[in-house]
Parts: structure tokens; C-alpha cells; sequence
């Protein structure tokens, strides 16, 4: 019984191309930071966090499905792991812009001014 080498080349450029891709355009909007994205905020902050925060979260699905070869894997597993990272990620988000907000608000409205 013999087996047959299949090469991934081409596959590992797709991939590289695409995490490429979309690093250079978070770079690139983190470089010139657009005015209409900086200054329109959107549940309370600004489009372009959105924008970095989708983006990020879109590469690590890439990641995952792409070198954790989860595209190969019954549906079912795919969604437990997948699914799962996605909930913390956006909980985590969540929980980070919370407590944030709520600290600013208390040293905003505090007498003692940001001491730090």
C-alpha cells in the first residue's frame, strides 16, 4: 500500500496571504487613523475599535480553522471549539469595556484627578 505525499504549498500561501492581508490593513488603519472611523462612535466607542476588534477576532477563527485543521473536523467539534473561543472573546471584549467605563466614569466624576 503506498501513499501519496500531497503537498500543502499552495495552501499555505492562501493562508499567509489572507492573515497578511488583513494584518497590513489593521496597520495601516492603525498608521492613518481615519477621522470618520475615529470620531463615530458606536455603542459607545469608536468604529475604528470595531473594526480592529472584528478583525482580530476574524484572524483567530482563521487561525484555528486553518492550522488547527478544524475545516477537516466533524461539525460538531468544530462548533464546540470554535463557538467557545468566540463567546470569550467577545465575553472578555465585553468585561474589558465595562470595568473600563466604570473607571473612567469614577475618576471623571471624582475629586481627586487622575493621580497616576
Amino acid at each position: 500500500m503506498s501513499h501519496e505525499h500531497v503537498s500543502n504549498t499552495k495552501r499555505i500561501w492562501l493562508v499567509f496571504g489572507i492573515l497578511s492581508v488583513v494584518t497590513t490593513v489593521e496597520v495601516f488603519l492603525g498608521i492613518i487613523k481615519p477621522e470618520f472611523l475615529h470620531m463615530t462612535n458606536l455603542l459607545g466607542m469608536n468604529l475604528l475599535n470595531w473594526i480592529f476588534i472584528i478583525l482580530t477576532i476574524f484572524k483567530a477563527y482563521y487561525i484555528v480553522w486553518a492550522f488547527m485543521h478544524m475545516e477537516g473536523e466533524t461539525p460538531v467539534l468544530r462548533r464546540a471549539v470554535v463557538w467557545t473561543v468566540i463567546f470569550l472573546i467577545l465575553y472578555l471584549t465585553f468585561i474589558l469595556l465595562t470595568e473600563g467605563n466604570y473607571i473612567y466614569g469614577v475618576f471623571k466624576n471624582a475629586t481627586i484627578k487622575w493621580n497616576f
